[in-house]
Formats: C-alpha cells, sequence, structure tokens
C-alpha cells in the first residue's frame, strides 16, 4: 500500500475542513427557523434566538394544527402530490424513452420541441383561458396537466435510456416482448435510481407549488397547504382575516413564517433519506453520456 504523501494529507486536511465549514454553513439557517418556531415574540424581535429556542412557545403550532381547514389543505397537497407526481412519471417516462432511440423518425423534431418549451411559455394569460376553457378548474388536473412534464427531467431519463445496453432490448424482442413490456419488465427494473430521482424531483416541485393552485383554485377546501400558510403569514403580517386569522396570530407575528416553513418542509425532509441513496446515481448516470 502506498503511503499518502504529505502533500495529499494537507490537502484532504483542509478539504475536510472546507467541507465542514460548508456543512454547518447550510444547516445554520435551517436550524434557526426551526428555534425560531419554538421561540417568543419578545425574544425573536430582540435577535436573541440562533441555535436555540429562547421563550419556549407552542402557540403557533397550537393555533395551525386546532384548525380543521389546515388538516383539509394538507390531505390536498398530499393528494395533488402524488396525482401529479404520477402522470409526470407515466408522461416523462415514455417521452425520454422515445426520444432514447436513435433510429426513431423525427427524433430531433421531437428534441427541438421539447427544448423550446424550455425557453418559450405560452404566457399567464392564455395557459390561464386554456385551463379554463378546458373545464379544469377546481380541480386536480389544473395541478398535474400543466406541469406533466420537466424537460430537464425528460432529458436526464433520456441520457439515462440511451446508457442501457441495447443487447438487452434486443434479447427481450426476441423473447416476444413488446415494446411496452420491454419497458415495463426490463427498462424500469434497471432504471430505478433515475426513476426514484425523478420521483423526488417532481413530488418536491408540486408539494411546494402554491401559484397553480392559487390561480385555478377558487374554493378554500381546494386549497393546498402551501396557500393556506401562504393565506396564514399574509394575516398575521397584514392584520387580515384570511386562511387562519385569528385574534391570537397578532400575538404570533414574529415567528408565524418559520412556523410556516417548518410545516411544509417536514414531510419532504422525512422521504428524502430514503431516496437520497439513489440521488447522487441517478443523476450522474441520466447528465453523462457514456
Amino acid at each position: 500500500m502506498v503511503k499518502p504523501s504529505r502533500s495529499y494529507r494537507v490537502f484532504q486536511g483542509v478539504n475536510g475542513v472546507v467541507l465542514t465549514l460548508v456543512v454547518l454553513v447550510t444547516l445554520y439557517p435551517f436550524v434557526n427557523i426551526l428555534a425560531r418556531s419554538f421561540s417568543g415574540e419578545r425574544q425573536i424581535r430582540a435577535g436573541e434566538v440562533t441555535l436555540l429556542p429562547k421563550g419556549f412557545n407552542l402557540t403557533t403550532y397550537e393555533i395551525v394544527f386546532q384548525d380543521s381547514m389546515f388538516w383539509r389543505n394538507y390531505g390536498n397537497t398530499v393528494l395533488y402530490t402524488v396525482v401529479a407526481t404520477a402522470v409526470a412519471m407515466v408522461l416523462t417516462t415514455c417521452y425520454a424513452y422515445v426520444l432514447s432511440k436513435k433510429h426513431l423518425k423525427g427524433r430531433g423534431v421531437l428534441v427541438g420541441i421539447a427544448v423550446f418549451t424550455m425557453f418559450f411559455t405560452g404566457g399567464l394569460i392564455p395557459n390561464y383561458i386554456l385551463v379554463t376553457s378546458l373545464g379544469l378548474k377546481n380541480s386536480v388536473w389544473a395541478i398535474a396537466l400543466p406541469n406533466a412534464i420537466s424537460v430537464f427531467n425528460l432529458l436526464v431519463m433520456k441520457a439515462f435510456f440511451e446508457n442501457l445496453p441495447t443487447e438487452l432490448e434486443e434479447a427481450a424482442q426476441i423473447d416476444g416482448l413488446n415494446t411496452y413490456g420491454t419497458l415495463l419488465r426490463i427498462v424500469l427494473p434497471l432504471s430505478k435510481a433515475v426513476v426514484a430521482t425523478m420521483v423526488l424531483f417532481y413530488s418536491v416541485s408540486f408539494w411546494n407549488s402554491w401559484f397553480s393552485a392559487f390561480l385555478y383554485m377558487d374554493r378554500t377546501d381546494l386549497m393546498p397547504v402551501t396557500v393556506y400558510l401562504r393565506n396564514l403569514i399574509q394575516g398575521a403580517t397584514g392584520g387580515g382575516n384570511a386562511g387562519a386569522g385569528t385574534e391570537q396570530l397578532s400575538q404570533v407575528g414574529a415567528n408565524i413564517q418559520s412556523v410556516t416553513i417548518v410545516l411544509t418542509a417536514l414531510p419532504i425532509l422525512c422521504v428524502y433519506p430514503f431516496v437520497q441513496r439513489y440521488f447522487v446515481s441517478g443523476v450522474m448516470l441520466g447528465a453523462v453520456k457514456g
């Protein structure tokens, strides 16, 4: 075994210190937000809260948890995220698999159409008119269909499929599998890394999305939790009655934003560790052309 040189050991030490500082700088805002969500209003306004809560306070959490509309909107968010992610994965996977076939006639045109949408869109008003004219307002499809395919995710999956051995698909065809059978029984089982990565990307996007629901939903009982929390912040900072605005909100206005961030991010933070092991391999294999 070759003994590391002195310069290499120095590099390892410096690299470890730098990466540790990066991790600490990255974690500090999250820890600070969590501490602020459990702190008292006076301590927050005085700037006394850093990494630990000061003046422990659960008033804001109690206000949110006691509101039945919060749980209804939270359920809507789960429903919208699951349905929209499923639709997006089906469409993105099928489109990417088609584009990965180099012998496909018109492949360049299909790729060009997808890339074109990365730089040019129809605009807010035409999109609103289209969704309204199709009768999609006040339904989950108003959130799922307009954002069903992310071109970035599409291109990553396309590159991943292109790197798979063509001999496997040829063997599957010899065994009698058609195109759909090859995709479901051969390609997708070998693509767990990129599929898990794309599920993570889509689910985070739909979970955090609020503008589509704000635009296409007219009833508060159909809103996702992100819109509920937006209205809660607006009620606390603006003194209105939007969302769950109550008289108590004036007492917790200093930490209402921290509470909303914690409640919104918590589910994603719980899911992320289970797909983290697929994340790096999925993105790298789909982004590097072999």
